[in-house]
Formats: structure tokens, C-alpha cells, sequence
């Protein structure tokens, strides 16, 4: 499996010839996209979800009914690509997959809550044996299941630095890799990469924070 980082929430899976993309939004460069064969998105925020870069790929979307709505809205040459997924379902985008909860996390408890499902992705490896990875999308909701990289949000208007600690140890994944990154500075991420790093080896997890294009 090939795990590569690109603007703020998005992440570029490949695998035995299949490649997945997750939430392609407003700070991610449309050549993330290229060769893609299927786009998964995690709810309809702008950081997560731009009409055109998925008009700029012919890749299957698989997405949740509330994005699949502002998909026949904003792009309806479009639509006719979009699978619709629930919380809970098991799919094939590709790279088998499953819709994981059901709810944004609380951006402030007078404000509406938004749906979002993550997606635990699941890669069948020669030896028998597979490799997974989750995609919270807005939440801290966890996968129900062991997996061996957990890309963690680190920075968000909803969320704190011990948030995302406690969920990385909640998850207790080998391997974390930082995404949501473009709300803090540069200077704040550091001050959060340093929290990560005073807790998560400490748990027997790895925790790293990479350039966009770089692979895990």
C-alpha cells in the first residue's frame, strides 16, 4: 500500500493497481487526482469537497447521501458517477472500504451538526495478511476495528490538541499521520507535532506530519 499526503485533508491510497483518493477539497492541488479510479468524500465542507476538481476526473465517487444531494446541486454532469454510501456499509471503491459513523464532530452546540462518514480502507497484502487505514473525515469517531495507520486530524475550529491525542490513542494505531493542517500556521503545527510526539511513542505509535506529494 502507498499512502501519499496532499493539501490539508486529502490522501492518495494505491494499491495493486488501484488508486483512491479522499477528500480532494479547496487546499489540494487537482493533480492529486490524476489516475485516480475512484474519489471518496467524507462530508460536503469545502476543505474536503470542491465540485470542480471532480469534474476534473472521470473517477467513481462514492460518498453519503448529504454530499451526494450538494453533488446533484452544484455539479449535476456529475451525479451519474456518485454511489451512494451509508454508515456502517461495506463497498468496493477499488480498494475495499467500509463508511464509518454518521456525524461532524461539534463545531459549537447552537450550530447544526453536519453528516460525515470516514472510511476505513482495507488492502489485501501477498501474505495473506492486509493493511488498513482510516480516514476520520471531521470526527473523532472511532473505526471499531484495529488498523495499522490512522490519518489524524491535528488542527480544526472544532477540536483541541488533546482531542486529537486522546483520539490516536483511542484508535491505537501503529502509524498516525497527521491531515487537516492548513487552519494553523506553521508555528502551530510544530507546537502540536511536539504534544503528538510527548504521548504517542510513549503508546508504541509513530506519529508524523508530512509534505504535501511526500509518501508514507
Amino acid at each position: 500500500m502507498r499512502i501519499t499526503k496532499f493539501g490539508h485533508a486529502c490522501v492518495r491510497v494505491e494499491h495493486d493497481g488501484r488508486t483512491v483518493v479522499l477528500d480532494p477539497g479547496m487546499f489540494t492541488d487537482v493533480e492529486a487526482l490524476d489516475g485516480a479510479d475512484a474519489v471518496l468524500i467524507t462530508h460536503e465542507h469545502p476543505d474536503h469537497y470542491l465540485p470542480d476538481h471532480l469534474r476534473a476526473t472521470d473517477a467513481a465517487v462514492f460518498t453519503i447521501e448529504a454530499v451526494a444531494a450538494r453533488i446533484r446541486e452544484d455539479a449535476p454532469d456529475v451525479a451519474e458517477r456518485v454511489t451512494v454510501v451509508a454508515p456502517g456499509e461495506s463497498f468496493d471503491p477499488g480498494i475495499p472500504a467500509r463508511a464509518v459513523g454518521e456525524l461532524h464532530a461539534v463545531i459549537h452546540p447552537e450550530l447544526p451538526r453536519f453528516f460525515n462518514s470516514g472510511y476505513v480502507l482495507t488492502a489485501a497484502g501477498a501474505d495473506g495478511g492486509s493493511r488498513k487505514v482510516y480516514h476520520p473525515g471531521d470526527a473523532l469517531t472511532p473505526p471499531g476495528e484495529d488498523v495499522d495507520v490512522l490519518l489524524v486530524p491535528v488542527s480544526a475550529p472544532w477540536m483541541r490538541a488533546s482531542e486529537a491525542i486522546e483520539f490516536a490513542r483511542e484508535v491505537g494505531a501503529p502509524r498516525n499521520l497527521a491531515i487537516h493542517d492548513r487552519v494553523y500556521s506553521e508555528a502551530g503545527l510544530k507546537i502540536v507535532d511536539g504534544h503528538m510526539n510527548a504521548f504517542l511513542p510513549k503508546a508504541g505509535q509513530e506519529y508524523v506530519r508530512l509534505p504535501d506529494g511526500q509518501d508514507l
